[in-house]
């Protein structure tokens, strides 16, 4: 009964409720399940209710604010919040060594902070006697905005602070950002609602903050990592170091950047500059350099600050990843499969570091609802080793004369038709084999590594062979004689001989690789490999209907059609033909009817953590064998989840789904003794 619960429960409940809400936000390492964090929290609701006295402005309840606000109210910073200087290259870093270390020799010895920069809203979070009580943006400095009750929403910002050894007042200062799947799932919605669409996380982020109702913010999920301080109660004592001090406010439980490294000298700075460039375009948020700073706070009280800057930090630009050009056309390439895919020629600019010249539109619904046109000045975006894309255009600059584009109704290769799937954003050429760019694309997939593997025929060759007409389809291949390979450039007889004894070595291959080979819209290797397997003999998968297909693992509709629609055209039964006839075979796929007596048979299976016996690639064949489907996520139709070492939000996952699990021994354990001790 609630009425035996007295006020100091409700308060234990509170400061319970939030050490669990830093375990999950903060260290990613949850403590509870969410059923049961669900149920106190609706326990704590009840309460609440029941006792409004009682309510405190750190309960998690209070993470939605109430009414909308009608403005921002102004505040000034007791500490300025600074800006960083920027280095655009190496000589910039090296010199700002030598503006605190003249000496090369000394310069070795600095020990300095090194931490991503991301790209979001700088945020001064202020605490009295461990409570938050005010959230400032940076405004110019001196004077920022106070978004209280937004930055109550970010479940990574605590509420109240963990322990009693903090000072009474504290200031903390961070970075307000929105992660990529959170930006990616809030544009998604506004596309739904009809709204504007947000170019890049920076704007979305910035743009959640300056929403009036903190309820539309709580929606964002906007998160957070610390960098410094601001105000600090002069009777406590600060650590030696800024590292240690982060460490403290991060044991207070304020999250810490995990990226975040103590480097030593401009070989340090340097090397962590290389380490993060390579690691920028795994991260979940997006970042636009590196900020050094000089971990030695006695150090750092010495150098000061110039008139906007600290003089003991720096922050090490990334080329930028998103630029303004103009769009100088839009053409479109045929792909391998038929399907047109609209270009932007653009206005050369150097993107990340890279001149890009061409740019992907996606598709022609993403030209409409971007609102791009020929003659526009667009946003050019380009992260790590995506293809460079146009995010949108800059309509304020837009001139008169601007040109908008129509997907042409005839292939630009072979002026065949051009037809728009149902329900599809694709438009495609029906010219099939005939269509060069088609015909060239579906020879090189066709020889590739993981289809038939004929060394020796790369896309050079196989263009010169299509271009004297020797090879129309893959059946021609096997037609080939050394005396007409050796006449192509840069073919003499030795290198015609290896080519010829390569595509004579792959008529024996596997049904699964033979599948592959044919290029069939949406069979990639995996599918086909199931394919190969459920059905065991080419014929039987040919002749199957939509509904035999769709029982197969990894089959849909639409895979199921295309297979149907690739299998019933003439032209194509006919290559096949020829292929067999050439001498193309491959042995019986053996059915799995011995070794499905398992525990594991037709069960849908997820490995994470690392194994200790194998690698989790062998596990995976191993579990395969014996009719298991494995998938790399868990969800409620997961039958079994295989958790080696440091497993981590899988099992979380599988925990929170009651979905088995099970530890390297006991899965050992279960499998046959003849899988066991391979």
């Amino acid at each position: 009964m609630t009425s035996s619960i007295s006020q100091q429960d409700y308060l234990q409940l509170v400061q319970d409720l939030n050490k669990f809400s830093t375990a999950y936000y903060v260290k990613d390492s949850p403590i509870i399940s969410d059923f049961e964090y669900d149920q106190l929290y609706q326990k704590l609701i009840n309460l609440e209710k029941q006792h409004p006295s009682w309510l405190v402005s750190f309960s998690p309840s209070q993470r939605v604010g109430g009414e909308p606000l009608s403005q921002f109210n102004s505040v000034s910073h007791a500490v300025a919040m600074y800006s960083l200087d920027n280095a655009f290259n190496d000589e910039d870093l090296i010199h700002f060594l030598e503006k605190i270390e003249p000496n090369i020799e000394k310069q070795q010895q600095i020990s300095l902070s090194a931490e991503p920069k991301i790209d979001g809203v700088a945020i001064n979070l202020r605490y009295e006697q461990g409570k938050l009580v005010q959230a400032t943006t940076r405004g110019d400095g001196k004077i920022g905005e106070d978004v209280t009750n937004n930055i109550k929403t970010i479940r990574s910002i605590p509420l109240a602070l963990n322990g009693d050894n903090f000072p009474a007042v504290l200031e903390v200062r961070g970075e307000v950002f929105m992660p990529y799947a959170s930006f990616n799932a809030l544009n998604e919605n506004q596309l739904k609602q009809g709204e504007k669409t947000f170019a890049n996380p920076r704007n979305a982020a910035a743009g959640s903050l300056r929403q009036l109702d903190s309820k539309i913010v709580s929606q964002r999920n906007l998160s957070f990592y610390l960098y410094g301080w601001g105000e600090i109660s002069t009777d406590f004592p600060l650590k030696e170091t800024y590292s240690n001090t982060i460490a403290q406010f991060s044991e207070w439980g304020l999250p810490q950047n995990p990226n975040s490294k103590i480097v030593q000298g401009i070989e340090g700075i340097l090397s962590y500059y290389q380490f993060l460039a390579e690691k920028r375009a795994e991260l979940p948020y997006e970042i636009d350099g590196i900020v050094y700073k000089l971990n030695d706070i006695e150090q750092q009280k010495q150098l000061g600050f110039t008139a906007r800057a600290p003089r003991w930090a720096i922050a090490r630009k990334f080329p930028a990843q998103e630029v303004w050009t103009d769009l100088l056309d839009i053409e479109v390439q045929v792909g391998r499969t038929g399907a047109l895919t609209p270009v932007a020629r653009l206005q050369p600019v150097s993107v990340g570091g890279v001149i890009v010249a061409n740019a992907t539109l996606h598709n022609m619904d993403e030209i409409i609802r971007k609102d791009v046109r020929i003659g526009d000045k667009v946003v050019i975006r380009r992260a790590g080793d995506v293809i460079p894309e146009v995010v949108q255009p800059v309509l304020g600059l837009r001139p008169d004369n601007t040109v908008l584009f129509k997907m042409p109704a005839e292939c630009p290769e072979c002026q065949s038709e051009v037809l728009k799937e149902l329900n599809k954003a694709v438009y495609r050429c029906m010219g099939g084999l005939v269509c060069p760019a088609q015909r060239k694309r579906a020879l090189q997939h066709f020889v590739s590594r993981k289809a038939m593997d004929i060394v020796g025929l790369g896309n050079k060759l196989i263009n010169q062979l299509v271009e004297a007409e020797l090879v129309n389809h893959p059946d021609d291949f096997y037609k080939l004689t050394i005396e007409q390979l050796s006449q192509l450039d840069r073919m003499a007889e030795k290198s015609a001989n290896k080519v010829f004894i390569a595509i004579q070595q792959s008529k024996k291959t596997t049904l699964a690789r033979f599948i592959y080979s044919l290029g069939i819209p949406e069979v990639g290797e995996v599918t086909a490999a199931n394919l190969a397997n459920h059905f065991k003999t080419l014929a039987q998968l040919m002749s199957a209907n939509l509904e035999q297909l769709i029982m197969v693992n990894d089959v849909g509709n639409i895979v199921a059609e295309n297979l149907t629609h690739f299998f019933i055209q003439l032209h194509n039964r006919q290559v096949i033909d020829n292929l067999l006839l050439h001498g193309v075979y491959w042995d019986t796929v053996e059915s799995n009817d011995k070794t499905i007596e398992s525990v594991f048979n037709n069960k849908i299976i997820v490995l994470t953590g690392s194994l200790s016996s194998m690698s989790r690639t062998e596990a995976k064949k191993q579990l395969e064998a014996l009719g298991a489907k494995i998938t790399s996520s868990v969800s409620s139709k997961t039958d079994y989840v295989i958790a080696g070492d440091k497993a981590g939000s899988k099992k979380t996952k599988a925990e929170q789904l009651a979905v088995a699990i099970l530890n390297e021994q006991e899965w050992l354990a279960m499998m046959p003794d003849n899988k066991r001790d391979k």
